[in-house]
């Protein structure tokens, strides 16, 4: 949805899943964004069901074209990742519809299969996860990630956010054994995402040493 005029749908549902946690104060418009969210290195994905956003999911590309990003601004030592030659995926406002959640549609799955497409895509090293303590432990059992630094204060949020991260092309193989519908599925042509390149903002490292899937 990056280069699309329905963003607001996005907004106004991370406004509906941010107050539905009481994450957020209240405002006037209904509608949940920032800055980050008109960067030349944020790619907007969202999940359809019946023509209705149902979840969505914020992702940056961090690479020596393109340092910018909401997590980079509250855990700065992460910088020294890139430095190092890294590219970064920071996916940011993960959020799924509450009334699906309420039905246990599976939406979490379908929306963090999204930045797992992209760390392949963008042949990214290392991926981010800033999320609320409770919610960190299905990425350190399951994804391949570690905890890179404790709970902080998160611009605009109520509740504090720690940092995990994930060497994903060590781990990507593993994950799609556990979880094949994270990687193509050739069945559903809908399944697949049509991201946008981003050449102007983005270059891969070039350390393309995992093994394929």
């Amino acid at each position: 949805m990056t280069n699309g005029d329905d963003l607001d749908k996005v907004f106004r549902l991370r406004y509906e899943c941010y107050r539905a946690e009481n994450s957020i104060p209240r405002n006037e418009d209904r509608v949940m964004s920032d800055s980050f969210d008109e960067s030349d290195n944020c790619v907007h994905v969202a999940v359809e069901m019946d023509d209705t956003v149902v979840a969505a999911v914020r992702l940056h590309l961090v690479s020596r074209l393109n340092k910018e990003a909401p997590t980079i601004e509250v855990f700065p030592e992460i910088m020294e990742t890139v430095d190092a030659g890294n590219t970064l995926l920071d996916p940011t406002r993960f959020v799924v519809n509450p009334e699906a959640r309420k039905a246990r549609l599976p939406l979490h799955f379908l929306a963090l299969r999204i930045p797992f497409l992209a760390t392949s895509f963008y042949d990214v090293d290392v991926a981010l996860a800033p999320v609320r303590t409770e919610h960190s432990a299905f990425y350190l059992r399951y994804l391949g990630y570690e905890v890179y630094a404790p709970p902080r204060q998160y611009p605009g949020l109520k509740k504090p956010v720690c940092l995990l991260t994930a060497k994903v092309k060590e781990h990507r193989d593993e994950v799609l054994h556990r979880y094949p519908f994270f990687g193509k599925i050739e069945s559903i042509p809908q399944s697949e995402i049509n991201f946008p390149r981003l050449r102007e903002s983005y270059v891969a490292s070039g350390r393309n040493s995992f093994r394929a899937a």
